[in-house]
C-alpha cells in the first residue's frame, strides 16, 4: 500500500466514534452560521458538515485567503446556489472587524476555530499566541454577546489541561472567556476540548508519511510520548454534537480511548506502507521540542466529570471565573506585550494561568 493512502482512522488502534447526526441538523436547521479560521483543517471540515443541511447562511472568516478559496471553490462546485455562502478575510485580532461582521451577518451560531495551534512556533513568539488566540477570541465573544449570538462555540485541546507551553496556557486562557461569560447574556458558551487531530496541517500523520516516502528517517521526538488522537471526522462531529447539548460556558470533552505511543503510531505506519521498521525505515529521536510534555491529559480534574446523555461526551465541571478577575489578567498580559519581551510575556502567562509549569517540572 502506497503511505499516501493510508486513512487515518486505520492508525487510531479503537473503533471511530460515530454520533447522532438527529440533533446536529436540528441545532444547525434555517440557521446563519460563521465559522472563523473556516480554511483551516478543523474550520474547512466544519464547513463541509455544515453545508450539507439546509441552513440560512454559512459564512467563513479566515485570514489567510489561499485555505479561504479552496472550501469556497469545493463548497461551490458541490452546492452551488443551493448554499448561501459568504467569506470574510479578517482577522479576530481586529475588534472593529469582528463587530462589522457580527452587525453584517448577525450569526445564530459561531464556530470559533481561528487559531494559533503550533506549539513550538509559539513558544518562539509567545506573543502572537497571545494577540490571536487569547485577545482574538476575547474580542470576538465580546461581539457575540453584545450582537445576541445564540450559541457560541471554542475549539480547544487538551493541551490546555496543565499547560506546559505558551499554546497551551493561551487556549486555557480562552476557555477562562467562556467560564467568565456564563449568564451573563443571552449567548450561551461552550468550549470542546480534544486531543491531537490525525491527518490535520502539521500533525504527526502528514509528516510521516511525506518521510517515509522519501525513504526515512522517520523522526520522533522522543520514544516515551503518548498522546490522544482521533480523526477530523470525530473532531468535527464532537463540536457540531457539543454545540446542540445544552449548557452555558461548559467544557465538553470526547472519551478518546487510550493514549497511544508515537512511536507505535510510527512503526504501524512504516508495516501497513510495506517497510520493515528500523531496517528499512529508520526511526530516530530528535528530542523534546521547547513547550512539548511526554503525555496530554483531558481532564482538569478528574473527579469532576459529568455525563451527558451521549455515552461517548463528558462534561468537565469548571470553577466560576468573574468577568473582573479576566479584565485584570487581560491587563497584565496587555502590559507585557508592551514591554516585547519573551520572557516577561511567559512570565505574565504563568501569573494569569496557575497550573502552567515548565515541561521539565511535568516530564520528570
Amino acid at each position: 500500500m502506497n503511505v499516501e493512502d493510508i486513512r487515518p482512522e486505520e492508525l487510531l488502534g479503537r473503533a471511530q466514534v460515530i454520533l447522532s447526526c438527529e440533533d446536529i441538523e436540528s441545532f444547525l436547521l434555517h440557521k446563519v452560521i460563521m465559522v472563523t479560521g473556516g480554511g483551516g483543517s478543523i474550520g474547512s471540515e466544519l464547513c463541509r458538515q455544515i453545508a450539507k443541511i439546509k441552513i440560512e447562511k454559512l459564512i467563513i472568516v479566515d485570514n489567510y485567503e489561499n485555505n479561504a478559496y479552496d472550501i469556497q471553490q469545493e463548497l461551490l462546485l458541490r452546492y452551488g446556489e443551493k448554499l448561501n455562502l459568504k467569506v470574510e478575510i479578517a482577522s479576530v485580532r481586529d475588534r472593529m472587524k469582528m463587530n462589522q461582521l457580527m452587525e453584517r451577518h448577525r450569526p445564530n451560531i459561531i464556530f470559533h476555530a481561528a487559531a494559533h495551534k503550533h506549539v513550538p512556533l509559539m513558544e518562539d513568539c509567545p506573543e502572537e499566541a497571545i494577540r490571536n488566540n487569547i485577545f482574538g477570541t476575547y474580542y470576538l465573544v465580546d461581539a457575540a454577546a453584545r450582537y445576541g449570538v445564540d450559541k457560541f462555540v471554542l475549539i480547544s485541546t487538551d493541551k490546555a489541561v496543565n499547560p506546559t507551553s505558551v499554546m497551551g496556557a493561551s487556549k486555557r486562557f480562552c476557555e477562562m472567556i467562556l467560564q467568565s461569560m456564563k449568564d451573563s447574556s443571552k449567548t450561551e458558551f461552550a468550549a470542546v476540548r480534544f486531543g491531537n487531530v490525525l491527518g490535520s496541517n502539521g500533525s504527526v500523520l502528514p509528516l510521516f508519511q511525506k518521510q517515509i516516502a522519501q525513504g526515512g528517517p522517520v523522526t520522533i521526538t522522543d520514544k516515551r510520548i503518548v498522546r490522544y488522537f482521533m480523526t477530523i471526522s470525530e473532531a468535527v462531529q464532537l463540536v457540531l454534537q457539543a454545540g446542540a447539548m445544552a449548557g452555558n460556558a461548559e467544557i465538553y470533552v470526547l472519551d478518546m480511548g487510550e493514549p497511544v505511543k508515537i512511536l507505535d503510531l510510527a512503526e504501524n505506519l512504516i508495516r501497513m506502507s510495506g517497510h520493515v521498521p528500523y531496517t528499512e525505515i529508520p526511526i530516530i529521536e530528535t528530542g523534546l521540542r521547547p513547550g512539548e510534555k511526554l503525555y496530554e491529559e483531558l481532564l482538569i480534574n478528574n473527579n469532576e466529570l459529568i455525563a451527558t446523555k451521549n455515552q461517548k461526551i463528558f462534561i468537565e465541571h469548571q470553577s466560576d471565573i468573574s468577568k473582573e478577575e479576566i479584565q485584570e489578567k487581560l491587563k497584565i498580559l496587555a502590559a507585557a506585550l508592551r514591554s516585547k519581551s519573551p520572557q516577561e510575556i511567559k512570565a505574565a502567562m504563568k501569573k494569569v494561568i496557575p497550573n502552567y509549569m515548565d515541561p521539565k517540572e511535568v516530564n520528570q
